[in-house]
């Protein structure tokens, strides 16, 4: 006994000592990897050691960490577009190493090294895409104004809106299903221009990387898609920055160090003009119509997004962040007109319109490296939209025959207020043990309020002997919720050829006394057949306890956000994906995957009901179902050299159904979705001819939209002949067979523009000309039916000839701007 015990003595002090060995003979390489010219940190890039075949990735914040045996090591720090970097030395203790990369805008041969590597070929994850923010702001857009989310529309899986609208349809879900960030921060309402422009100001940003499935567990709260924006920092060696002026908007961005090399600033401003300049013209038409009155009107329309960002460093294990983002459109008319009565009376009018919706946003993040392995990043922020109209009549009378002069006047005023804020606080951790596993986790707590439609009304009258007032809110109470987060995911590599990325997200919302909870595994998998080629696989479970009331084709704001309630469940999805990645050295990478997702509890609007900014009630209007997509993807990307874009195709197929007892939809028969597509297209690409001269073009195919439309007008039988040939459509019955049951006709446009630069004494000139719709197709907005009809005394019965008209909004559009980067 004495002996065994002994020997297990032995045997535990042998293992003791193996590990304290290996693990002496380990140590960590950590620090920052930056831009070299400007101190920008440069997310995912990759850190390989040649001679262990060993890597790791930067995180959103440009830490990396990597555990590697003691010896001799060979690091190669690259990223896209910069010239890689080896470090060689002799690995005796953990290191800090902050390696800085100086970018070569000309670079024709990138390795794998350079590229980021957890979505190429190397990595675990698919159904990502990274998109430079120098091709987004390349790409032609409407009137001039570089777009991202209209750059995503042009990406395989994702589907625009109506024409010319910033809405994203990813992989059959809607608008409502993207969350979309902006430096880790929901933004709630990404549109300017009722959604025909987005609202995030490219010259602001740094990366962004779009997320269609397949979602890492850190990421939660939407079904269909993540859109992770991330904001530069700022230059902290030099100022610079750049002005555009365009035809609707100006623009300017700049940078530079508050303290050299510690603290920095970063101020990008937007705005539209149009309101501007169109005042004198709104002012001559009001004053010939309103011709012997003293008037005076004003109208107008503009937007504006403000960000900006301070970022100061207190160490390499510390570091502070400070960013802000506000942005508003804005309707407004005024109009005034005076004019004398009889009797040297005076009258006099006031009408007023002031409507104005927008986002803000503050969050403070504090970067803190705990240890070599273990990074943190703690954020508190408030995020705010909010909708308010205010609608004013005055009306005033003034009596001189009196003495004093004696005035009466009524007035009414009519005011809408709805919105959403938040409140969160979050910390996130990246913990590398060593070059096998790459765990994150984290805590978020959101705190939401709802601010459901609220119309205050005041009216008062003192004319003709009243004396008459009436002041009332009317609406619900503001709905509160708490919102609970919590995740695990570890990126393994099993073996040089097998990584898996495997992760937990659970979340909680309370609401109304109602809890609900979600559960949600993740899944990614690779397997490396060689350098270039690989195959991989993943499902997500997610969740989403928030709806967006609309029933309108684009962005207004008038569109609610509602809380899960006791009686509309939260949605949830399940998505499955597979797919071949394959990169063609020195020419481009290429995907190919397939995928289905199923989505339970949608809601849509019952038959004949409508929503106009109301929410009171809005359970009883809609119902709840069922649906799903599937598809098919390619994609081609290359993003490095003189000729840069890419090609996406999708094959796709979306549809719902609603058979719920008492939820019925299109008699409890599947049905189309409203975007529902089945080939979209896409080629963009961009040539730099010189330092003069790039040109830049796109092209679009895609199947034309659904809609909801009466194919087949009846005669009311209980209607006589002679009532009917009056041509009144309410004279007869409109027969729908099915929800969405017309499909519009394809749509196709090519847009083309060029840049032409100079370099002056003290920047760059750069004049833009481009082409929206260049051959000038007439693709359909909207579709409307127009019915004519003859009475056939043959048969005596009125003769239908239904024909279907459509309504383009924007033909060919040439389009000029200016900019000056200093």
């Amino acid at each position: 006994m004495r002996h065994s015990l002994k020997t297990t003595q032995l045997v535990f002090s042998l293992i003791l000592l193996n590990i304290s060995i290996l693990t002496a003979q380990r140590h960590t390489i950590s620090g920052h990897i930056t831009d070299e010219s400007n101190g920008e940190t440069l997310i995912s890039a990759s850190v390989i050691d040649k001679l262990a075949e060993k890597g790791t990735v930067s995180n959103n914040y440009g830490y990396y960490s990597i555990t590697l045996p003691a010896g001799n090591v060979a690091l190669q720090y690259s990223y896209v577009g910069f010239n890689p970097r080896i470090i060689e030395f002799n690995l005796t203790k953990d290191t800090v190493i902050n390696v800085k990369l100086d970018s070569n805008v000309s670079l024709k041969e990138v390795t794998v090294f350079g590229q980021r590597n957890e979505l190429g070929v190397q990595g675990s994850q698919m159904s990502a895409i990274e998109v430079p923010i120098e091709q987004i702001k390349n790409i032609p857009s409407l009137l001039g104004e570089n777009d991202l989310i209209k750059a995503l529309q042009l990406l395989p899986g994702v589907q625009s809106g109506t024409e010319g609208s910033a809405g994203l349809y990813v992989r059959g879900g809607g608008p409502d299903q993207n969350l979309m960030l902006l430096d880790g921060i929901p933004i709630y309402n990404v549109n300017h221009m009722f959604g025909f422009f987005s609202a995030f100001n490219s010259d602001a940003l740094k990366n962004v990387t779009l997320y269609k499935g397949s979602f890492p567990a850190r990421f939660g709260g939407r079904l269909s898609s993540v859109v992770d924006v991330r904001m530069k920092d700022g230059d902290d060696k030099n100022y610079h920055g750049n002005v555009s002026v365009g035809l609707i908007a100006s623009r300017f961005n700049v940078e530079g160090p508050i303290w050299k090399e510690k603290t920095t600033f970063n101020v990008s401003a937007r705005r539209t003009y149009m309101d501007i300049l169109s005042q004198p013209l709104i002012r001559a038409y009001a004053a010939r119509e309103n011709e012997g009155d003293m008037s005076k009107t004003t109208a107008g329309y503009y937007f504006y997004d403000l960000n900006a960002k301070i970022t100061h460093k207190f160490s390499d294990r510390n570091k502070l962040f400070l960013s802000t983002y506000l942005g508003d459109d804005a309707i407004y008319t005024r109009f005034r007109t005076s004019h004398n009565m009889r009797d040297d009376n005076e009258s006099s009018q006031w009408m007023s319109l002031n409507w104005d919706w927008g986002n803000a946003i503050t969050a403070l993040r504090w970067n803190h490296v705990v240890t070599n392995k273990l990074f943190m990043n703690t954020t508190a922020a408030f995020t705010r939209y909010r909708s308010h109209m205010n609608v004013g009549y005055n009306s005033e009378q003034t009596d001189k025959t009196e003495n004093p002069p004696r005035k009466t006047e009524q007035k009414l005023k009519v005011g809408y207020r709805s919105g959403i804020t938040d409140y969160t606080l979050k910390v996130d951790f990246d913990y590398s043990p060593n070059t096998s596993h790459d765990v994150k986790f984290g805590v978020n707590y959101t705190y939401h309020t709802f601010r459901p439609d609220v119309t205050t009304f005041f009216a008062s009258n003192n004319m003709e002997g009243q004396d008459f007032k009436l002041d009332t809110v009317i609406g619900k109470g503001n709905i509160y919720s708490h919102e609970t987060m919590t995740y695990v995911e570890d990126n393994i590599s099993v073996t040089d050829w097998l990584k898996v990325n495997a992760g937990l997200h659970f979340s909680t919302f309370n609401v109304q006394k109602k809890n609900y909870f979600s559960l949600e595994p993740r899944l990614g998998l690779r397997i490396l057949a060689n350098d270039n080629l690989s195959f991989k696989a993943g499902y997500a479970s997610m969740n989403q306890y928030i709806h967006l009331l609309s029933n309108n084709s684009i962005s207004m704001p008038t569109d609610l956000w509602v809380p899960a309630t006791k009686r509309i469940k939260p949605m949830n999805s399940q998505q499955y994906a597979a797919g071949v990645f394959y990169k063609l050295k020195d020419i481009a990478d290429f995907s190919l995957e397939g995928y289905y997702k199923s989505m339970h509890n949608l809601i849509e609007y019952k038959d004949g009901a409508s929503f106009m900014g109301e929410s009171t009630g809005w359970e009883e209007k809609v119902v709840m179902g069922e649906g799903w997509s599937y598809g098919v993807e390619f994609f081609a990307q290359r993003s490095f050299g003189n000729t840069t874009g890419w090609v996406g195709y999708t094959w796709s197929k979306t549809e719902r159904l609603f058979d719920r007892p008492g939820q019925e939809l299109n008699n409890s028969q599947v049905f189309p979705a409203k975007y529902d597509r089945r080939h979209d297209f896409s080629v963009t690409a961009t040539h730099k001819f010189s330092e003069k001269i790039d040109v830049s073009a796109t092209w679009v195919f895609a199947t034309g939209n659904t809609a909801t439309l009466g194919m087949q007008l009846y005669q009311r039988p209980e209607i006589p002949h002679e009532a009917q040939q009056n041509g009144d459509e309410s004279n007869r019955l409109t027969h729908i067979s099915s929800r969405n049951n017309y499909r519009f006709d394809n749509y196709h446009r090519a847009d083309i523009g060029v840049n032409f630069h100079k370099k002056k004494k003290h920047g760059t000139r750069t004049w833009n000309i481009s082409i929206y719709n260049a051959y000038n197709q007439l693709n359909p907005f909207m579709v409307f039916r127009s019915a004519n009809q003859k009475y056939n005394p043959a048969t005596e019965r009125f003769e239908e000839n239904v024909v279907f008209k459509q309504v383009t909004l924007f033909p060919i559009i040439p389009s000029v701007s200016y900019s000056y980067k200093f």
